[in-house]
C-alpha cells in the first residue's frame, strides 16, 4: 500500500513521517527530491538559470536556494514558470522510487511525503491521502516559534498555502497533532493495525 502524507506548514509532518518509518515505512520525501533534481550539472538546474539568471547560483555552482524563494514569493507568475520547470523531474522521480519500493518491499507501506499535495494536484497518485492536522491558529504559533518570523511574516506562509481546515475536509487519513508526542504516536500505531501493517 502507498499512501501519500501531507499537511499545513509547521503541523509535524516530519515527525509523523519519521513516526511511520520507524514502524517500518518506506518514505519517499518530495522535499529531497526536489533538491536532488537541481543538483550542480542538472538540466533542471540549467532551465532553473536560463528562467531567472546565473545570479540563482552559488560560487561553487549548486542553486542558490534563497534567493531563488525571494525572487517567486509573491510573483506568481515567477513561481508558475518555477513550477512548471521543476515538477514534472519531481514527479517522475517520486513515481520511480515509489514503485521501486513497492516492488521491492511489497509488504511495507510506502509513504510519499508531500508538503504541497493538494496544492500540486497528486492526490491521484496514491491509494490514500494522509493529512497531518493542527488548528491554524495553533499552526501559527508553532510556525512563529520554529521560524523566528513575526506574525505578518507566517501570515504569509500560511497564505501562500491551502488552508489546513481544507486539507483536513479532503484527508483519507486524519491524524491531529494539536497533543502530546505519545497521543499522536497512538493515532499513528492505531491508523497502521487498521491497516494491518504493525
Amino acid at each position: 500500500m502507498n499512501i501519500g502524507l501531507t499537511g499545513g506548514i509547521a503541523c509535524g509532518k516530519s515527525t509523523v513521517a519519521d513516526l511511520l518509518v520507524r514502524r517500518g515505512a518506506m518514505l519517499v520525501d518530495a522535499d529531497r527530491i526536489a533538491r536532488e533534481v537541481v543538483e550542480p550539472g542538472s538540466p533542471v538546474l540549467q532551465l532553473v538559470v536560463e528562467r531567472f539568471g546565473a545570479d540563482m547560483l552559488l560560487p561553487d555552482g549548486s542553486l542558490h536556494r534563497k534567493k531563488l524563494g525571494e525572487a517567486v514569493f509573491g510573483n506568481p507568475q515567477a513561481r508558475k514558470d518555477l513550477e512548471g520547470i521543476m515538477h514534472p523531474s519531481i514527479r517522475a522521480l517520486m513515481r520511480e522510487r515509489m514503485e521501486q519500493y513497492e516492488r521491492q518491499h511489497p509488504d511495507k507501506l510506502v509513504v510519499v511525503d508531500v508538503p504541497l499535495l493538494y496544492e500540486s494536484g497528486l492526490q491521484s497518485m496514491f491509494e490514500a491521502v494522509m493529512v497531518v492536522y493542527i488548528p491554524r491558529t495553533e499552526q501559527l504559533k508553532r510556525l512563529m516559534s520554529r521560524d523566528g518570523l513575526t506574525e505578518e511574516q507566517a501570515e504569509a506562509r500560511l497564505q501562500a498555502q491551502m488552508d489546513i481546515e481544507n486539507k483536513k475536509a479532503m484527508a483519507d487519513i486524519l491524524i491531529d497533532n494539536q497533543g502530546t508526542l505519545v497521543q499522536t504516536e497512538y493515532q499513528v500505531e492505531a491508523f497502521l493495525k487498521g491497516r494491518r501493517l504493525l
